[in-house]
């Protein structure tokens, strides 16, 4: 790893790795992002001055093309009412609290590739999409450094126990984020359906 760290293609790699993420949630990408800010603090390599811009303009690419296929397929073939009541719950949700909703969703993958599916295919526009996808980007893309950094910084003649001490206090994080959206979205379900 600290060989591929030091290397140029580390930055096209993790590139590809954040917009693959953006369709398929079994591409590691924040892991990677997390194990290379322990690797540039611990060792030199990455420079953190490049990985920052990769990964956030990398995480806001890949939510605009999957943004852009939900565009492209949009609402038509819905036929289910079940489903055309999702649809229309989404349009309603983005036109109420779209900077809320995009930028949470950055930080939980099946949310993620729902929410920049549904804000394309509902006609969510674009020019309001970009901005906030651009600020989840980067404060997704600082907060994986930051966590990586830090036990990098803890762990400066160790690397690799570094970036295994990041890795696992990310995905603990990652864990954690998903528990407390799971609740928020059933309390708030569960309110909604009973009304006082």
């Amino acid at each position: 790893m600290l060989a591929v760290a030091g290397s140029a293609w580390v930055y096209p790699l993790t590139a590809a790795l954040i917009i693959a993420d953006a369709f398929l949630v079994i591409v590691p990408s924040e892991t990677v992002v997390v194990a290379l800010g322990a690797l540039a603090l611990s060792s030199g390599t990455p420079s953190l001055w490049m990985l920052v811009p990769v990964a956030a303009a990398s995480a806001t690419l890949g939510d605009s093309l999957c943004f852009l296929i939900g565009r492209r397929i949009g609402t038509g073939w819905v036929r289910n009412a079940r489903l055309a009541r999702a649809v229309e719950f989404a349009r309603a949700t983005l036109s109420r609290r779209a900077a809320s909703v995009i930028l949470t969703a950055r930080y939980v993958p099946f949310a993620r590739i729902a929410v920049n599916l549904s804000a394309g295919a509902t006609g969510f526009a674009y020019r309001r999409f970009l901005p906030l996808s651009l600020v989840a980007g980067l404060g997704w893309a600082l907060f994986n450094v930051f966590v990586g950094a830090s036990f990098g910084a803890l762990f400066p003649d160790q690397p690799l126990v570094g970036v295994v001490l990041a890795v696992l206090v990310a995905i603990g994080l990652g864990v954690l984020i998903d528990v407390v959206v799971g609740r928020i979205s059933r309390s708030g379900s569960s309110s909604s359906a009973n009304p006082h």
